[in-house]
């Protein structure tokens, strides 16, 4: 008997539709598990669904349909509910024959069948002017796991990073840590305070130097400021004219680094890239996040995808100039305002490379392409789906996932996550305090567009209320009860589970024969908080039956039972962990 009775169900429903409504038995059947146990194991409102159509009473139709239901071994009962539900409880046996499916899938239990559908996930991807932070690292956790819910789901994955090596962000980076390098050889220029500050910038600063000596140092730091604005001693936060002030201060500070260092400017600049972008890999690395492919901004450019992009638009219409600027009419697709692709100097923005970025991925041939966002980019959202519809391309093919930044509590202080004023607590540091385990579980236990504040005092702690702590110790109370068997796991597949009939072994059951059902729709709303959740109750159902319940009992059948059930729950805990990133220990 298969572990889902969801389909075996509905068979019977469609059965039973052929003799009392026959034009209607081709129609979806929705089956749910309703939220209290009295309730049943299944309900479904096809009866509320049909009645109108059928001009029939509900209820009255809802017992027709019960009537001539055929006779299955599957169901204990069924009965009419409410405005027309109809409620099925599923025999004992129906119930733990989902023991014996998930030991003999084992890793595979839950996974879903090829979908034949090629989904691109793309996240993280933040700019390497400095180490990930712990904003980051709630990206990082989410996409990774809503990759392997997909994945496991029955979808082809491919997990990449946009590395924005190319643009103003990475000028500042480069321009930070040369006139760091140039203070080491009594080159003083005052520090701009909008420049990165965060110490990682001296260590690169002093790296250059040891690799390379003064090289990039032969001048003086009235030819590093020259023709530089002066910067404003104090700016507010809404004094706009002091901050347009020490933005163009810096900009000419970057004109005269790439002027002074010539042909030695992009060695600089490639340098100071390599040292984050590497520092990123390896950070993300340990924290168990990997991708298929990184993807260079850069190459964009090289190739002429964004002149090409740009071009697309333009031959289609979407494009108009206005003071020597190109400008897409992204209003006309949603928009708030039409937004600049090509400024007067001959410059693309941003957004004309991430239009070059998008019209790559859907040329690639993907059927479905993720990109995740902090939540701050909600507004770019219409202007990119836009820019995909006038490229002429489907944008229901595009989703869009936004993630709150997660924030960090320490001692009951709010910490700051500034990356250019070099103030932020480093994911590094992070996962070196709580663990990586803590990390993962904790920044998928929410809606990933939910707010999530971080208690790391609460991630360190040894106890239940952890709730890492909790799902991990189900999973090695279940290998303890094992290695006191003494038995092997293989030993337990053929087990007949029919003789549990205890309303925790029951209801631990019901639950585990929902896991595949949980990881369809975990990757069907892009939720992998559903697989924490989940995890959550589960263990909850197992420390609950383990505490009234003896496994090594005399009666041999009712002992290998419970250790096949146990065995079952084990494996189920350690495939939904491994979707989360988070290990399963045998002992703890």
């Amino acid at each position: 008997m298969s572990a889902d009775p969801k389909i075996l169900l509905t068979r019977l429903i469609r059965d039973a539709l052929k003799s009392v409504a026959p034009a209607h038995a081709a129609v979806d059947i929705l089956l749910e598990r309703p939220r209290q146990a009295g309730h049943g194991d299944f309900a479904t409102n096809v009866a509320m669904q049909l009645a109108k159509t059928l001009k029939r009473n509900p209820r009255e139709l809802a017992a027709l349909l019960v009537a001539e239901l055929p006779t299955s071994a599957l169901l204990e009962k069924v009965e009419v509910a409410g405005a027309g539900f109809i409620n099925f409880t599923l025999a004992a046996a129906a119930k733990t024959a989902v023991v014996g499916e998930a030991l003999a899938q084992g890793k595979d239990w839950g996974r879903g069948a090829a979908k034949g559908v090629k989904v691109q996930v793309e996240f993280v991807s933040a700019n390497p002017t400095g180490p990930l932070h712990v904003g980051h690292g709630r990206v990082a956790a989410y996409g990774a796991s809503l990759a392997e819910v997909l994945a496991f789901a029955g979808f082809e994955v491919s997990r990449e990073y946009y590395v924005n090596d190319a643009g103003r962000q990475m000028d500042i980076l480069a321009l930070s840590t040369w006139l760091r390098y140039l203070a080491l050889f009594g080159v003083e220029v005052e520090f701009p305070p909008n420049a990165y500050q965060g110490d990682y910038v001296v260590t690169m600063a002093w790296e250059l130097r040891d690799t390379h000596g003064d090289r990039f140092a032969h001048l003086s730091a009235a030819d590093v400021l020259a023709g530089t604005p002066g910067l404003p001693p104090s700016v507010r936060d809404d004094d706009k004219e002091a901050k347009a002030q020490r933005e163009q201060h810096l900009d000419v500070l970057i004109a005269n680094a790439k002027r002074l260092l010539g042909e030695d400017y992009p060695f600089v600049h490639g340098f100071a890239l390599n040292q984050q972008l590497g520092d990123c890999r390896d950070d993300l690395q340990e924290f168990g996040v990997r991708f298929d492919k990184w993807f260079p901004e850069k190459s964009l450019f090289d190739t002429g995808m964004v002149e090409r992009a740009v071009a697309r638009l333009e031959a289609a219409g979407h494009v108009y100039v206005q003071n020597g600027a190109k400008w897409f009419r992204s209003s006309s697709f949603g928009d708030e305002k039409d937004r600049v692709v090509q400024r007067e100097n001959g410059i693309y923005t941003y957004f004309a490379s991430d239009i070059a970025y998008h019209l790559n991925k859907y040329e690639r041939g993907f059927d479905r392409m993720i990109d995740i966002w902090g939540a701050d980019h909600h507004g770019y959202v219409p202007r990119v789906k836009g820019a995909v519809a006038a490229l002429g391309f489907d944008p229901k093919r595009l989703d869009v996932a936004l993630v709150q930044f997660a924030v960090l509590y320490r001692d009951g202080q709010k910490t700051s996550m500034s990356t250019r004023a070099g103030e932020f607590v480093t994911l590094r540091q992070l996962r070196g305090e709580v663990g990586n385990d803590a990390c993962r579980f904790f920044y998928v236990l929410r809606k990933s567009d939910q707010h999530l504040d971080f208690d790391l005092d609460l991630a360190k702690r040894q106890n239940n209320d952890n709730p890492v702590y909790y799902v991990q110790y189900a999973h090695a109370r279940a290998s303890s009860a094992l290695r006191k068997w003494g038995g092997m796991e293989s030993e337990l597949t053929g087990i007949d589970a029919g003789v549990l009939q205890s309303e925790h072994e029951l209801g631990l059951a019901a639950r585990l024969s929902a896991f595949p059902e949980v990881v369809q729709g975990a990757a069907q709303d892009y939720a992998p908080h559903q697989i924490a959740f989940y995890l959550r109750e589960l263990a909850a159902d197992f420390h609950s039956w383990y505490n009234v319940e003896r496994m090594l009992v005399e009666d041999e059948a009712v002992k290998l039972a419970r250790l096949a059930l146990a065995a079952a729950v084990r494996r189920t805990l350690a495939n939904g962990l491994a979707l989360l990133g988070v290990s399963a220990p045998e002992s703890m």
